[in-house]
Formats: C-alpha cells, structure tokens, sequence
C-alpha cells in the first residue's frame, strides 16, 4: 500500500509551555486543584496555540462498514444490523444520536463499506468502498488500492470537519474483531488478552471468536506495520477512521478518541503520522479488555471510566463538556491578581 504523501501531521509547538502553566497555576485555586482537568487545559491550550484556548464546536462522523469475518460467527448479531443501525442513526434514534443532542455536538454518517446494495437515504454521506471486507480469516480484509482509497477518504473527510474539535464513531457488526487483530499485530499483545465478548457474546461465543482470530492471526507475521495491519485485518470504516484522525488534525483540530475501535483507529492513524499523538484526547477506558492494551501503547490516560462498550462515539459525547470546561478554566477563570484575591503564602 503506497502512503499518500499528505499523511504527515507537524508536531505541537511546545514553545508556549511556560505561559500555559503560568496561567494555569495563577488561577484562583489552590495549585493543581482541579487535577487532570488541569493538565487537559494545558494540553487544549498547546494544541490551539493559545494560553485562552475556546472549544466552541465539535462534530462526530460515525463510519459504517461491514466485515467479511462476521461469516465466521464471531458477533451476537447478524451482519444486517450494520444497515439497520444505520438507518436508525439517520433517523435519529440511537444513543450517539441522544447524547448529541444532549451536549450540542453536529453528527453525521458516512457509507465506508456497508454490505448489499447501496443505501440512497436522505443525509448518509457515500463514500463506500466495497459492500464491506473479505473474510480476513483465509485472505487479506482488503487490497492495497482499497486500504488506499479508504484512508484518503478518511483524510478528505477530516480536513473538511471545520470544527475545534473532532470525534469519530463507527458501526459496523464484527468490528471488534477487526480491533482486536490490528491490535494484536501492532502491540504484539496475546489475543487472549484482547479479545472481549463485543456486542454481547456468551462464553461459548467468545471461546469460538478467540479460535477463530487465533486462526485469522496465523496466517501472517507476528508482528505488522500499521499500513499493513489495516490491510490485512482492517474494516473499511476503521480505515476510513484513521484517515480521518490524521485529516483534523492536520487543520488544527483536537481528536477526541472514542472508545476500543476507535482508539485502534488512533493506534494504527499514530503509527502512519507520529505527530498525530500531539492532537489526541481519550475519552474513555472501553469495558473490552483490549482498550487497556492499546490505551497502554499510546501512553494514553483517558478522561472517564464507565464500563461502557457501545462505540458509534458515545464516550466522546460524553467527555466533550468535560474538554469545554478545561477550556474554559484557562480563557474564563480569574486569576488571583485580575480578582484582587490573595495567593498562597510564600
């Protein structure tokens, strides 16, 4: 798979660093108050340039795709709730769709690769690749023109997102098994480790997904490239993720990472753009037991911990007033002098 030469992401200036902490510590607080928001602020400051950082908008993508695995039998759920999500997105009735509403975030839904004929309904955003992946168990998910095409798709869509900051979800039955592979082949961390039970597997089920991604990992190296991960066991909408990740920030926009798919969407998006990891925010700690892994290979500390494993963007909708109030402590909040309040003794 050959690259797009685009895909560099510039590292974040840390020149303002001194300023940064200089406000944060003359607010008025004891120092180091407010704890982890602090160092959120910081880090939203450094990415805007600006010791008064604002984070007015943010928009959510959710991607949908379909997996060839799920022939494999490695989801609760029949392949064709992917279509059937979908239209229940664009109808407004699921919970990504309920938290956005709730906290004033934009949302819309892309066609990365949804299996059968292609869906014409009113606000889906068409950008499918194929009618979803190849069984990844006896051949690669995709071609190297298609991984191509589902990147730069990706990163087209990110650059347009025009918002302070980006989140992106994604539906698509049998994805956390695509998950788990590009995780597995990128952190060299024991598939046991890193398989969960996804939409709702019971032990027998989650014993036959490990079999089955025990099978799928044995047929290429131990270890791979992210490019070569994500051809190999991607999903289009993962893929298209990625893209996207790397897309927004590019124009200056924070990427809030969603939950386990998503945060392997960055794992794989990082290790193609290494000065991506500068824009990155994570939202929350999945309760699939492969998020602590990669959360762990990026160095990531998420904001929240809710035993959630929905994805379509929920923990980012959630962490998004969390982000615009660590803004708002450093472009509103007093400071000890502006107040005439006393500051700690010397």
């Amino acid at each position: 798979m050959t690259i797009p030469p685009e895909i560099s992401v510039p590292p974040v200036s840390r020149e303002l660093d001194g300023q940064i902490r200089h406000a944060i510590d003359t607010k008025t607080k004891p120092l180091g108050a407010l704890g982890a928001i602090e160092a959120l602020a910081a880090r939203i400051a450094r990415i805007q340039g600006t010791p008064t950082p604002s984070l007015r908008l943010c928009r959510l993508v959710l991607f949908a795709a379909d997996h060839g695995v799920a022939a494999e039998g490695v989801s609760a759920y029949p392949q064709e709730v992917t279509r059937q999500m979908v239209l229940n997105f664009l109808a407004g009735g699921a919970a990504a769709n309920v938290f956005a509403r709730q906290v004033g975030v934009d949302l819309s839904v892309v066609d990365a690769g949804i299996a059968g004929e292609p869906l014409d309904v009113p606000g889906l955003v068409p950008r499918r690749i194929a009618a979803g992946t190849a069984n990844f168990v006896v051949e690669p998910a995709m071609s190297p023109e298609q991984c191509e095409a589902a990147l730069r798709n990706g990163l087209l869509l990110g650059e347009d997102i025009s918002a302070d900051a980006a989140a992106f979800g994604e539906m698509g039955i049998a994805n956390t098994s695509s998950a788990s592979m590009i995780a597995h082949k990128l952190t060299g961390a024991d598939l046991d480790s890193l398989v969960g039970p996804g939409t709702g597997l019971d032990a027998p089920g989650l014993a036959r997904k490990t079999a089955v991604l025990a099978r799928a990992a044995a047929r290429t190296a131990p270890r791979l490239g992210p490019g070569d991960a994500l051809r190999e066991y991607g999903g289009f909408e993962i893929v298209m993720m990625a893209g996207a990740m790397i897309g927004a920030a590019r124009t200056g926009s924070l990427v809030l990472v969603d939950g386990f798919i998503a945060s392997v969407a960055a794992l794989a998006a990082a290790g193609l753009a290494p000065g991506l990891s500068d824009y990155l925010v994570f939202a929350h700690r999945s309760a699939e037991p492969g998020h602590r892994a990669v959360l762990d290979a990026l160095g990531a500390r998420p904001l929240l911990e809710l035993d959630m494993r929905l994805g379509e963007g929920t923990g980012a909708l959630l962490a998004w007033p969390l982000l615009r109030c660590a803004a708002a402590t450093l472009s509103e909040m007093a400071s000890f002098e502006s107040a005439g309040v006393s500051g700690p003794r010397e």
